[in-house]
C-alpha cells in the first residue's frame, strides 16, 4: 500500500506473541493486530527490539510475517525488522516481506562483529541495492555496540532506497541534529523509540514514535501524537504524564536489565492480549513478580482509562 513521506504518526513496535514452545501464537496475533487497527496506529513495525527479533527462530520470523501482512490485509503500513548478523538471512526476510505483502523494511547494524563506520556505509549501501522494498536505518547502539553516526546517515540518506530512520539512543542531541539536517530531505523520515521523549522529539521535528505501549494502549499514544501534532499544550500535558506514568511502573518493576519487555508483556498478559511468554535468554516474571505488577497494572489502566475518557 502507498504510505506517506515523511512517514508521521504512531507506528508500535509490536510483540511477538509466543507459545510455551517458542512458536508463534497465531489466536494472539490477531487480537494483538486488531487491538492496533481499533486504537487508530498509523503502522505496525514487526521483528524489532520489541518483536524480539534476535531470539525468534528464522522460521517463526516467516511466518509472523506472512501472517502479520495477511492479517492487516493493507489497512495499514507494515514494517518489517530483517536486522541479522548474516547478509543473506537479511535478504532472505527482506524477499518474505516483499512476497508477503509488507511496507517497509527497517534495519540496524549487525551485531558481535567489531565495524567502524565506513564499513557500516557500504554494508547499508549493499543492503539498500539488494531489496526490493524501501529502508528505514535503526540506531539503538545500546543493543548493537556501534552507534550510526550523523554523517554516516546523511551518506545513506543520498540513496534513493534508503528513506528514513528510526532513533532508539535516547540521546536528544543527536536526535535534534538529525532532525536539522534532514529538513533539507522533506520525504526523510525521523522517528523516536523510546516514547518517554516523544514530546521533546516531535517538538525538534520528529515525525512520530515506535512506541512499546502503543502494545497495550494505542490510543494513548495516537491521542499524544495528535494533541502534539495540533500543539494543544493542556491536552500534551495530561497524556504526556500518563505515558510517564506508565513507563514509571510498568517498565521498572524489578531489578532486570530486561525489565521494560517483561513488564510489558506481562501487562499485555494481563489485558488478555497475549501469554507472556519471552524467547530465551529472556524469561517472563514469575508468579510472585506479576502478582506485585497486577497491581500497578491496574492502577495504569485506570489513569489511562480516566484521562483519555475526560479528553473525549
Amino acid at each position: 500500500m502507498s504510505f506517506p513521506k515523511p512517514f508521521r504518526g504512531i507506528i508500535p513496535p509490536m510483540i511477538t506473541p509466543l507459545n510455551p514452545d517458542f512458536s508463534l501464537d497465531e489466536k494472539s496475533l490477531e487480537l494483538v493486530i486488531e487491538n492496533l487497527i481499533s486504537g487508530g496506529v498509523h503502522g505496525v513495525f514487526i521483528l524489532g527490539t520489541t518483536g524480539e527479533f534476535a531470539s525468534v527462530s528464522s522460521k517463526e520470523k516467516k511466518k509472523l510475517i506472512q501472517l502479520t501482512c495477511q492479517k492487516v490485509d493493507h489497512r495499514i503500513p507494515v514494517l518489517v525488522g530483517i536486522t541479522d548478523c548474516s547478509f543473506q538471512e537479511s535478504l532472505d526476510l527482506a524477499y518474505c516481506a516483499k512476497e508477503a505483502g509488507a511496507d517497509i523494511l527497517v534495519a540496524t547494524s549487525p551485531f558481535y562483529m567489531n565495524i567502524g563506520q565506513e564499513e557500516l556505509t557500504y554494508y547499508f549501501s549493499r543492503l539498500a541495492d539488494d531489496v526490493d522494498l524501501p529502508l528505514y536505518l535503526y540506531n539503538i547502539p545500546s543493543h548493537t555496540g556501534i552507534k550510526i553516526d550523523l554523517e554516516t546517515v546523511k551518506i545513506l540518506a543520498d540513496h534513493p532506497n534508503i528513506i528514513g530512520i528510526k532513533d532508539s539512543s535516547g540521546d536528544q542531541k543527536y536526535f535534534e541534529s538529525l532532525c536539522d539536517t534532514f529538513r533539507e530531505y522533506p520525504e526523510f523520515t525521523v522517528l523516536v523509540g523510546p516514547e518517554e521523549i516523544l514530546v521533546e522529539t516531535m517538538n525538534m521535528g520528529g515525525h512520530g514514535g515506535v512506541t512499546g505501549g502503543a502494545n497495550l494502549f494505542p490510543k494513548l499514544y495516537v491521542k499524544l501524537f495528535e494533541s502534539i501534532e495540533y500543539q494543544d499544550k493542556e491536552r500534551i500535558k495530561i497524556l504526556n504524564a500518563t505515558v510517564k506514568f506508565l513507563s514509571e511502573n510498568l517498565y521498572n518493576h524489578g531489578t532486570y536489565q530486561s525489565n521494560y519487555l517483561k513488564g510489558l508483556k506481562a501487562s499485555m498478559y494481563f489485558e488478555g492480549l497475549c501469554q507472556g511468554i519471552l524467547a530465551l535468554p529472556l524469561v517472563a516474571f514469575n508468579e510472585t513478580e506479576k502478582e506485585e505488577l497486577k497491581g500497578k497494572y491496574k492502577a495504569v489502566k485506570e489513569v489511562v482509562s480516566k484521562n483519555l475518557a475526560d479528553l473525549n
